[in-house]
């Protein structure tokens, strides 16, 4: 268990104490549920309500909501943020793996740095370069002539493809699936002909992959993930993508081959990207989009049918099928129309 004092947490997160700031702190906990020695956030002041009952050892606000908490606090500019620091500090999580296990097999050219970490049945091949403090989990695959970042971490049975390159500070989750082959064929007269996937998968400083993750390499030129991506569970990238800094992809959500998305995007869960061709910075696609054409401009779009009843949905889905019917008698309408003006 970690602990920490509350003067201390006002130290590392820059904020404003009030109240006692010897009282120790050892779990983060939501406002409704947390007890003695816990701390809570309120990030909106619709929940302001809920101080009065708030059982917690401290609350994160704002400035704004410190006349209406009774206890402890620690006033921040961005509460949940201030949050997300806190759980990091107090983080119990394990670590991927400890030393090098005795079944881990490593091949005798493979370059390790300082404390690196490689769990049981673990297979790190020839030719592979692993940087200072990289914990490689149980059961994965690190294929020839990759090369792993100092500090990143995979957990159990991630596969790493040869000439796979990750950063420094990278977190691979569970059953991820790095530089498998993408999809690509050749059609000669009915048969498939199978085009061999040259290109590599690059993946820039402090990415982070969610489990069950694919990237596929590139069939010529690299499949390339820039600094500070996140990309959520079950997501599928095809060969060739490009993703620019810091941008966020939700689950499942997939994108074909040679996609080109840019900085700081937002893209929701489920989406479905088109391949060759460019979504611009600072972009926000919501969830279960279908992104057909390039996003040329900055903004939020959206597509799809939002839920309803199901009696609702059905009428939507049977006027739906007779809009090429009704945009015909449309603009016969407007011819007629035209002809008596």
């Amino acid at each position: 268990m970690v602990s920490i004092t509350l003067a201390e947490l006002a130290e590392k997160l820059d904020a404003q104490l009030h109240g006692d700031g010897a009282v120790t702190i050892t779990s983060l906990a939501g406002m409704n549920s947390a007890r003695e020695g816990q701390i809570t956030f309120l990030s909106s002041p619709k929940y302001r309500k809920h101080l009065a009952q708030c059982r917690a050892s401290a609350v994160m606000l704002k400035e704004a909501d410190v006349s209406y908490c009774q206890g402890n606090a620690l006033v921040v500019a961005d509460p949940y943020v201030a949050y997300a620091k806190v759980a990091q500090i107090l983080d119990t999580t394990p670590a991927c793996a400890t030393d090098i296990a005795p079944t881990a097999v490593v091949a005798e050219d493979a370059i390790l740095g300082e404390g690196v970490a490689i769990g049981p049945n673990a297979v790190v091949e020839s030719g592979t370069l692993i940087g200072d403090g990289v914990q490689i989990g149980a059961g994965c695959f690190v294929g020839k002539g990759a090369k792993l970042g100092a500090r990143t971490k995979l957990w159990a049975n991630v596969t790493i493809y040869h000439d796979v390159v990750l950063g420094e500070d990278c977190l691979v989750q569970a059953g991820t699936v790095i530089g498998a082959d993408g999809f690509g064929y050749a059609n000669e007269k009915g048969k498939w002909i199978k085009i061999p996937q040259l290109g590599r998968v690059v993946i820039g400083d402090r990415v982070e992959i969610g489990a069950c993750t694919t990237i596929d390499r590139g069939a010529l030129d690299d499949t390339c993930i820039a600094d500070g991506v996140i990309i959520d569970n079950q997501c599928q990238i095809a060969h060739n993508v490009s993703i620019g800094e810091n941008t966020a992809v939700a689950g499942a959500t997939v994108m074909a081959g040679s996609l080109k998305v840019g900085k700081h995007c937002i893209i929701g869960g489920a989406s479905v990207f088109n391949g060759h061709m460019e979504i611009t910075d600072n972009v926000t696609i919501t969830g279960m989009a279908m992104v057909m054409r390039p996003i040329t401009e900055p903004g939020m779009y959206s597509s799809g049918i939002p839920l309803q009843p199901n009696r609702e949905w059905r009428k939507t889905a049977a006027r739906v099928l007779k809009i090429d019917e009704m945009h015909k008698r449309l603009k016969e309408l407007e011819k007629q129309l035209d002809n008596q003006a």
